[in-house]
């Protein structure tokens, strides 16, 4: 199986610079690529990243400014015309339809894949064919239509090899017992709860363009990962607040509020040359796992609770 990693593609805000690029994030989670926010310049960026455009399941884009989906059609015409193999699925806000359409047949190309759009036009679960895992949005405070997105694995249960040993089950059995929950063997009942362990999902959290709002917390409760702007220093938190933007001030008191694990900070203005100052910001206020995200990073996963 595939590693559980986020791929950082870009982490620049409105502007780029010579050492971050616009948005875009590939969570690769089993079999299961999905890309947030491809910014400008995402297809080359894979390319450097070292991963493909086949590896997309799944496209989620939180609202429809240049630095967060403008690297869009360049990708559509790439699945196409690598000739992806599996229907792609697209989730945007509704309200931005019109940009959808316009970003997506911005040139003549050749249509060879299944894009499936998802317009979303209020908060709660999305539909996701034959993902591991559930996806939800939440609405965020920007000045233009924005969502959030978390993803969240279901709870499951772990076999102990030496209680079914001991207890004489092995293959055929076993797929039974977690297929209904018990077998019969040697005249007793055998459950499920008996032989395996709890297994907790995981759950990763993705927040971009937004001021503090109730939606935030309600994407980033309990997550493993919280991806999450910091545009701004606590110093220019006036000019966050006008903007629709966090601090990452902000963003890490958000994390420790929300009982987060590890805590991923991106989106950063182009008036910062370095980032020290966030990581210090970010510092005083989580006491977690911090990762300053950075070009062509990649992130794991927290191993499970």
């Amino acid at each position: 199986m595939s590693p559980r990693e986020l791929v950082v593609l870009g982490t620049a805000s409105q502007v780029p610079t010579k050492q971050r690029g616009h948005n875009g994030y590939l969570l690769r989670w089993g079999e299961e690529g999905v890309l947030f926010d491809p910014g400008e310049g995402t297809q080359r960026q894979m390319t450097l990243a070292g991963v493909s455009v086949t590896d997309i399941t799944r496209i989620a884009v939180t609202h429809f400014h240049g630095d967060h989906c403008l690297g869009l059609p360049g990708i559509v015409q790439r699945i196409n015309l690598d000739r992806v193999p599996h229907p792609v699925d697209v989730y945007y806000p509704a309200s931005g339809q019109e940009y959808f359409d316009r970003l997506c047949n911005a040139t003549a190309f050749h249509r060879t894949v299944d894009l499936r759009p998802h317009p979303i036009a209020a908060a709660g679960p999305l539909d996701a064919p034959g993902a591991p895992f559930t996806l939800a949005a939440a609405p965020l405070s920007h000045p233009v239509e924005a969502f959030g997105y978390r993803i969240t694995e279901p709870d499951s249960r772990r076999m102990l090899p030496e209680r079914l040993r001991a207890l004489g089950l092995r293959g055929p059995a076993v797929g039974e017992l977690q297929r209904s929950g018990s077998v019969e063997r040697d005249g007793r009942t055998i459950t499920l709860a008996e032989v395996s362990a709890p297994r907790p999902g995981q759950s990763v959290a993705f927040v971009m363009d937004t001021r503090r709002c109730p939606g935030i917390h309600e994407l980033a409760s309990g997550v493993d990962l919280l991806v999450i702007e910091a545009t701004f220093l606590e110093s220019e938190a006036d000019l966050a607040e006008e903007h629709g933007h966090l601090t990452a001030g902000q963003a890490a008191r958000i994390a420790a509020e929300a009982g987060v694990r590890t805590l991923v900070l991106t989106h950063f203005s182009q008036r910062y040359k370095t980032l020290d100052a966030h990581l210090a910001e970010a510092e005083k206020y989580f006491s977690g796992e911090i990762a300053i995200a950075t070009d062509l990073d990649r992130i794991p996963l927290p191993h499970r609770r």
